[in-house]
């Protein structure tokens, strides 16, 4: 086991390390740093001067190095928009994103599971039909579309709902967040159900055909054979390794979870990463943009990882190089 957590690390770093080059790559090519901090007065020799002294002028390489340096040491740089470290902005406006995900998270796991289950054991049901109609539906139709029906239903018609913003705020240790207030979750509500339609019948779907594959398996079909209860059957035989192929997948859906936040925050004007990148694009905030790109990465590459780790403990028939 603890050769593969090892494995499972060394690939995580590589995976961070392409990343890396990724977002230095954008910094190279999006804007111009020294354009950004001077006037248009300022001639073309004071410009190339402040280059070199910038070291903009070094080879590529090892404008990397200092890149990687900088990094490590949580140095993107500053944006220029809001004159403050771009670490610094990312962190401000992180508890907005992550609120929106743990709650979505919590919409899919609650609804995905009991539904998918159910849909397995009566396939034939009308209402399981018909949850696999809708599933079709709301895989068909786009989140950003989905959050406009909404806001025009619950904001405009009926007035239950606010239509952006993340409401009434309170700071706990420097985070902001709106789940201790009713307005913040009044606020939060359209926007994470708009966020869930992606990955609710993905879920749905997913459990239903795990969970009837299994169904139909020897080791099953001998537990009925020997006289188990049908719960027993269904949910400690069945259910429970249908969750080793819902552990797997649910941990790389949570990470795209993330980066669909971007076309959610933007309809619902929700304060949060994902709005906060589709500002840096429009302003070509380039420090913005690598920062951004390097959290969303290692948050993705972070959550795979122990994912991974998770399955690798549950699932007694991986084989684990080092391990018998």
């Amino acid at each position: 086991m603890f050769a593969f957590i090892i494995r499972r690390f060394i690939q995580a770093a590589l995976v961070i390390v392409i990343i890396s080059i990724i977002a230095f790559a954008i910094k190279q090519n999006v804007g111009d740093p020294v354009r950004a901090i001077t006037g248009i007065s300022v001639s073309a020799a004071e410009r190339e001067a402040m280059r070199d002294q910038l070291g903009l002028n070094d080879p590529v390489f090892i404008q990397y190095l200092r890149f990687s340096k900088d990094a490590l040491h949580g140095d993107f740089g500053n944006s220029f928009f809001y004159k403050k470290p771009a670490v610094d902005v990312i962190l401000s406006k992180a508890p907005a994103t992550i609120e929106l995900v743990f709650v979505t998270s919590l919409i899919v796991i609650g609804l995905s599971i009991p539904l998918g289950v159910y849909s397995a054991i009566y396939p034939k049901n009308l209402f399981s039909r018909f949850l696999m109609g809708a599933s079709i539906v709301g895989v068909s139709i786009p989140v950003f579309l989905i959050a406009i029906m909404m806001i025009y239903l619950f904001s405009i018609k009926l007035g239950w709902l606010p239509s952006f913003g993340r409401g009434e705020l309170v700071s706990i240790g420097g985070w902001d967040t709106g789940m201790l207030t009713l307005d913040g979750w009044l606020h939060l509500i359209m926007p994470s159900v708009a966020l869930s339609s992606i990955m609710l019948p993905l879920f749905i779907r997913l459990i239903r055909s795990e969970m009837m594959e299994i169904l139909e398996s020897e080791y099953v079909k001998f537990a009925w054979a020997k006289g188990l209860t049908k719960h027993r059957v269904w949910f400690v035989h069945a259910f429970k390794n249908t969750l080793l192929t819902v552990i797997t997948v649910g941990g790389v859906q949570l990470g795209i979870t993330i980066a669909f936040t971007i076309l959610t925050e933007t309809v619902f004007q929700w304060q949060g990463l994902g709005f906060l990148f589709m500002e840096a694009v429009e302003r070509a905030d380039a420090s913005l943009l690598v920062a951004y790109l390097m959290f969303v990465g290692i948050v993705m590459v972070g959550v795979n990882t122990i994912v991974d780790i998770i399955y690798g403990m549950v699932n007694p028939t991986v084989r684990i190089t080092g391990v018998k």
